[in-house]
């Protein structure tokens, strides 16, 4: 029997015994099926595609179209894996009915298992109207991308009391707006171990430390991928650029030989077939 697909209720239990969730972001088809291979428990589809797929400096050019389009590949992917997609720039600021309306396309377009979207209390309006259309939605508070010229950059938060007891606040609020999940980014560990203690909801850790209900990281980062920057929160278990890169110039350098492509690369004709090829262009 396959892999199963885990549900809210499971994630839930997952919290209460104590359990870590491990995820992480893939963008594709290939990425997708072997994370699903490995066991992840959940699949982000981020919009951190923005900057390891397409090579922008942050997440706002982002579109709808283009989160849509490499969920679809993920979903193939991994088809017994939960799968969140991330709702992009300007897809749920503008109005609490086109939030709705965004979200409703991922499940639709797509067939994600939930939405995450940026932002405190100030979404909340947003994550209560999903949530009464029937979807999942996950928050994300902490360092938010999308808005990190407001946040200076992207830059760790809440290291100060006043700051950590309002993401605290924040916390809270989407808890009580109807999130199933929170996603806490850049944060010191103290002060996601209070959410996790506080919330009844999972509370998981993208470079907030172990005291979470799980550990969320991006593939690039994992297989060594991304090279423009390295968060601190990030662990390399792979050099695959660096690998990447060395197999291409052995490409370059035994096809300037010649030494590629060898006898054992190319496809032979018929016995004899050279022969009447040759009669033939005689004629």
């Amino acid at each position: 029997m396959g892999k199963q697909k885990l549900t809210r209720i499971q994630l839930d239990k997952m919290k209460a015994d104590g359990q870590s969730a491990v995820w992480i972001t893939a963008y594709d088809y290939w990425t997708a099926s072997f994370a699903e291979e490995a066991g992840m428990d959940m699949i982000l589809v981020g919009d951190s595609l923005g900057m390891c797929i397409y090579g922008y400096s942050g997440t706002v050019p982002v579109t709808m179209d283009q989160c849509i389009y490499h969920c679809e590949g993920v979903r193939r992917g991994a088809p017994n894996t939960f799968i969140i997609g991330d709702m992009p720039f300007l897809s749920y600021q503008v109005s609490v009915e086109e939030a709705v309306r965004n979200a409703g396309r991922f499940h639709k377009e797509a067939a994600v298992d939930a939405i995450k979207l940026e932002g405190g209390k100030r979404v909340c309006p947003q994550i209560r109207a999903i949530a009464d259309g029937g979807m999942l939605v996950m928050g994300h508070i902490g360092l938010t991308p999308q808005s990190s010229g407001q946040q200076g950059g992207f830059k760790a938060q809440g290291r100060h009391a006043a700051a950590a007891k309002e993401l605290i606040e924040d916390a809270l609020a989407i808890e009580e707006a109807g999130a199933f999940a929170l996603l806490v980014e850049a944060v010191p560990p103290e002060v996601c171990k209070i959410m996790r203690d506080r919330l009844t909801i999972p509370v998981y850790s993208i470079g907030a430390g172990v005291d979470a209900d799980g550990q969320l990281m991006i593939c690039s980062d994992v297989l060594g991928i991304f090279q423009a920057f390295t968060p601190k929160f990030v662990k390399k278990y792979e050099n695959l650029g660096g690998k990447t890169v060395e197999a291409f110039k052995q490409y370059v350098a035994d096809a300037r030989s010649k030494a590629f492509p060898a006898d054992e690369h190319t496809y032979k004709m018929v016995d004899g077939e050279l022969a009447k090829l040759h009669e033939l262009l005689q004629k």
